[in-house]
């Protein structure tokens, strides 16, 4: 019993330093927010500077066109997080159910996508969206990354440990692919589709290299754009900049914490899942 609680007692406290390890840089993030600029390097490693300057969120606003920033942000996060799923749920149907040759190579293949960075594929996925011309445009900051096989892996690993009966069920009843997939394993699929959903939104709404590379005009700009204006000739102005930092990380840790059952749910039993 004794070593029960010891135990107990160590994972808490390890578990505790974790989360404060996670959550200093946010803390720092909304102390340095409410800092007069002068003060953000030259107060130290003091949370707090010589005054509470609550200012900084209106100049945050006033500085960069920050509703059309944020506006775009969701359109292009929305957008590819619901393409995202849409990819996700029909490749990983096609791996786990549909017999064809080749179809284990074919996935493993897939999977080795996951290893390329962001940085090769920027260059010739540019130059195709220049051709198509289709760069600075919703659809070139949407659809190139919208085919990861992440969603597709996570997916197929819930799909690989359904059984067999119900679809065979449904076949028998006269169900094609489409009815099953749409009318049998959708409603099963809520936890993994959550957390695909929820991972591409962030990932939408974080990326900054595509963006960067992509638009060319400041009102196609998403989130990271926006954030980067607070840089100019004269520096960087702080306070406004670690303000708006703060304020548009909120919708994504509001995402989390609402949805954090589902994640839970669907990373477990979608990534440990299989046979």
């Amino acid at each position: 019993m004794r070593k029960k609680r010891a135990s107990t007692v160590i994972s808490v406290i390890l578990l505790g330093l974790i989360a404060v390890a996670f959550l200093f840089p946010f803390a720092w993030m909304v102390a340095t927010s409410l800092k007069p600029t002068n003060e953000v390097f030259t107060s130290g490693i003091s949370p707090v500077g010589s005054e509470v300057a609550w200012d900084n969120y209106p100049s945050a606003l006033r500085s960069i066109p920050f509703g059309r920033v944020v506006l775009n942000s969701f359109i292009v996060s929305l957008s590819g997080a619901a393409l995202v799923v849409i990819v996700s749920i029909l490749s990983a149907y096609a791996f786990a159910r549909l017999r064809f040759r080749g179809r284990d190579h074919l996935f493993m293949l897939f999977l080795g996508t996951l290893v390329l960075p962001q940085e090769v594929l920027v260059i010739p996925l540019y130059i195709g969206m220049q051709r198509a011309g289709l760069v600075n445009s919703y659809f070139a900051l949407i659809v190139p990354f919208a085919f990861g096989a992440f969603g597709a892996f996570l997916i197929r690993q819930f799909l690989m440990s359904l059984p067999l009966e119900f679809e065979e069920a449904a076949r028998i009843d006269g169900c094609g692919d489409w009815q099953i997939l749409t009318k049998i394993l959708l409603p099963l699929l809520k936890a993994p589709i959550t957390v695909v959903g929820v991972f591409a939104f962030i990932e939408y709404w974080s990326t900054f290299l595509w963006p960067l590379i992509v638009v060319k005009d400041s009102s196609l700009a998403t989130i990271p754009l926006g954030l980067q204006m607070f840089s100019g000739e004269r520096g960087t102005d702080w306070g406004p900049l670690m303000a708006a930092v703060t304020m548009t990380t909120i919708p994504s840790i509001l995402l989390v914490v609402f949805l954090q059952k589902q994640l839970e749910k669907g990373v477990t039993l979608g990534a440990f899942g299989g046979r």
